[in-house]
């Protein structure tokens, strides 16, 4: 199935927050995101429907199999793409930016042969 860039990043955002937070709720996430929670609220919804995250009934969200597989993905690029560009002298900002740009739209193939490359010059 395909997941759209911003469903990907709601679930990197809950992964991150979770992991610095422990638990996480839609406000959480939209003081993260600087989006509006209504936004945030249509956002969850749709990624319950997908089977991506469960929502207790305190309002707790976490991330099922599934949409921890996919957070964990674009999170690892985007670690890396950030990493990188921050070693060749990119602006902190920008290679935020530009590496959440990257990780979604990079092969899987690419970004595997990336990571291959990098670890050989080592």
């Amino acid at each position: 199935m395909k997941i759209y860039e911003s469903r990907e990043d709601y679930l990197e955002t809950i992964l991150i927050l979770q992991k610095k937070n422990g638990m996480v709720r839609s406000v959480d996430v939209a003081e993260y995101r600087e989006v509006s929670k209504p936004s945030v609220c249509h956002a969850v919804a749709v990624l319950q429907k997908s089977g991506f995250i469960r929502k207790d009934k305190n309002g707790f969200l976490s991330l099922t199999d599934a949409g921890k597989k996919v957070a964990e993905k674009i999170y690892e690029r985007h670690l890396f793409f950030t990493e990188k560009l921050l070693a060749i002298g990119v602006s902190r900002k920008t290679a935020e930016q530009d590496a959440c740009r990257i990780e979604h739209v990079i092969s899987e193939e690419s970004f595997t042969k990336l990571k291959i490359a990098c670890i050989k010059l080592k």
